[in-house]
């Protein structure tokens, strides 16, 4: 079976007029109508008629089992071609985000949620007490051999609270992979210190690219990614929690090019590898189909 259905297949599927699903919107708090979109990987994806969010219907997927070293490392379509080896354009990438947190919380405690291998933490612990979260085991265990408190797993209430108040909370391409972003950003929410802000980004599901692009969309990679957010979604799933949407853009990034090369050939089905040495490029890059939220907690 392709990763997408088939053209006859979507077409009996679309003659059949599939009828809208009443599901629990988490961030509209109620249950509202879903359009059906497409199938992706075996999944279907489903749109609230309220807010836009998308969301994959995803069955049996077990993210311990899937986000695990080779994820890093080339392994997974729709992982990372080589963290690792892209340090250095990844740093420069991060640095330019820690410069944003930091106008819009100056210091004290930050906790990143999915770090990875920490390499956004090494840059934000010039100006942070720091802390992350990581399931990978092994990224984890790099993290702590760089001298970093990170802990191995989800993102959990005996976790947060192992912390503690945290004046920012960082989530980088995160919140799309989690089972329940309300439930997430409410744990979030509670651990936040008043004032306190939590930044996150994610693909922009309303965006013209998503739109565009539909069911071949760059960022359309269930069961990876279950959710698909909107500025009004987002919005929403904050009001639910008393936190307002103090800025949300689009912002240009520094990516690897061995990222660019393996996401293009996974969108052509090409195997061609990628040149040595693309990992340590960077490539100034911005389709307009990213958002940065910011979300800030009352004082």
């Amino acid at each position: 079976m392709s990763a997408v259905e088939t053209r006859p297949a979507r077409a009996a599927r679309e003659t059949a007029a599939e009828p809208a699903r009443e599901l629990p919107c988490p961030a509209c708090g109620r249950d509202t109508a879903h359009a059906f979109l497409y199938a992706k990987n075996r999944c279907d994806i489903l749109r609230c008629s309220a807010c836009g969010l998308g969301r994959a219907e995803a069955r049996g997927f077990d993210p311990a089992a899937y986000y695990t070293d080779d994820y890093f490392a080339g392994a997974h379509a729709d992982g990372y071609a080589d963290y690792r080896g892209a340090e250095p354009v990844l740093r420069r990438e991060f640095a330019r985000e820690v410069d944003f947190i930091r106008r819009r919380v100056p210091s004290g405690r930050l906790l990143e949620l999915g770090c990875a291998y920490g390499f956004f933490l090494q840059v934000a612990r010039r100006h942070y007490e720091v802390a992350g979260i990581e399931i990978a085991a092994e990224a984890a265990a790099h993290c702590r051999r760089s001298g970093l408190d990170v802990a191995t797993g989800v993102a959990d209430e005996e976790t947060l609270a192992r912390f503690g108040r945290q004046d920012a909370i960082v989530m980088l391409d995160v919140i799309e992979h989690v089972p329940d972003p309300h439930a997430t950003l409410s744990l979030c929410a509670r651990h936040l210190a008043p004032g306190g802000a939590i930044v996150l980004t994610t693909g922009d599901f309303g965006s013209i690219s998503a739109r565009l692009a539909g069911a071949s969309w760059r960022l359309m990679t269930p069961p990876q990614h279950l959710w698909f957010f909107t500025a009004e979604s987002m919005a929403r799933l904050g009001g639910r929690l008393g936190l307002a949407v103090e800025s949300l853009d689009h912002p240009w990034k520094i990516v690897p090019l061995s990222l660019i090369i393996f996401q293009l050939r996974r969108m052509v089905g090409s195997r061609a590898a990628a040149p040595a040495g693309a990992s340590r490029i960077g490539v100034p890059a911005n389709l307009f189909d990213a958002m940065r939220v910011v979300l800030r907690k009352p004082r």
